[in-house]
């Protein structure tokens, strides 16, 4: 059998290093940002975005591709297996007895055997192709980062309200004063509204990238107030100054950050990002105390 370029550990090794340049490198871009200049403070997130998602799209093709190649190349060896058997026992078999010849429905069933096997071998693949696909993988990863915590993540709906529903929850985990998704939602859409300038310079129109005007803002807001509109980076610097906690933020690669670490007499409030969980796009989850599986 014929050994894989790299063993998994090494490409771990591989991807470990290549975020550590990448953070270096951001480092770099963040460096360049003169105070007080938001355009070019824009300009550096937006590309630091673009690198990271960049960077982990390539890791999660390149993992995806060495398991599935892991997959195939063990299949081949125990088919090679399989008919050095065969072989072995169709010669012992005409040492002892005559040639006999096969029958036609032999022949039939034979052929059915052979699309039966060509059939599981394709379902296997497919399910390779899931365990490894991007989703699975990053929440395995995300699980990891949690089990060596003692968390465990705790799933909230995909509904458009995701962000607020995890730092809700998390709020009941902390024994905070409890908010619903409503209140959270606003008291954010009231906070923007009172630091308005704060906020306009990270905020564009999808449509045209111009930074919105104070009409279009107006109506961001109301958005966030009464509507299913999900919530990103700003609403969780928001959620962080209305809560005057600081809120760490755990995904699939590099570092887990906190925003708001200037806040120190509250409990933290810790979320999961998720960026393949659903085809709809990102996703938030909360977390929770990490319980053992029973034994049965």
């Amino acid at each position: 059998m014929a050994d894989l370029v790299l063993t998994e550990d090494e490409l771990m090794q591989k991807h470990k290093r290549e975020r550590k340049e990448l953070q270096a490198q951001i480092q770099i871009l963040k460096k360049s940002i003169c105070k007080g200049d938001k355009k070019k403070k824009k300009e550096v997130m937006e590309e630091v975005g673009r690198l990271e998602e960049s960077l982990e799209k390539r890791h999660t093709e390149e993992l995806n591709a060495w398991r599935l190649a892991r997959v195939k190349l063990d299949d081949k060896e125990e088919a090679e297996l399989a008919d050095m058997s065969e072989e072995i026992s169709t010669d012992n078999n005409c040492l002892e007895q005559p040639v006999q010849r096969i029958s036609k429905a032999q022949k039939r069933r034979e052929k059915k055997a052979i699309a039966e096997r060509e059939r599981n071998q394709r379902i296997i693949e497919q399910e390779a192709l899931n365990v490894f696909g991007k989703r699975n993988v990053e929440m395995e990863a995300i699980k990891k980062i949690l089990s060596e915590r003692g968390l465990m993540v705790y799933e909230i709906p995909s509904d458009g309200h995701c962000l607020y529903n995890a730092v809700a929850h998390q709020l009941k985990v902390n024994g905070e004063a409890p908010l619903s998704l409503h209140d959270l939602r606003m008291k954010t859409a009231d906070y923007l509204r009172e630091n308005m300038n704060d906020f306009l310079p990270f905020l564009s129109n999808p449509d045209s990238e111009d930074l919105l005007t104070p009409e279009e803002f107006e109506k961001y807001c109301n958005d966030v107030a009464k509507t299913s509109t999900w919530g990103g980076a700003v609403e969780l610097q928001v959620l962080s100054c209305i809560l005057k906690s600081p809120i760490e933020v755990i995904q699939a690669t590099g570092t887990p950050y906190i925003i708001g670490d200037q806040y120190t007499n509250g409990k933290k409030v810790t979320v999961t990002y998720h960026r393949h969980m659903y085809e709809l796009g990102a996703h938030y989850n909360s977390v929770t105390k990490h319980v053992p599986d029973e034994e049965s």
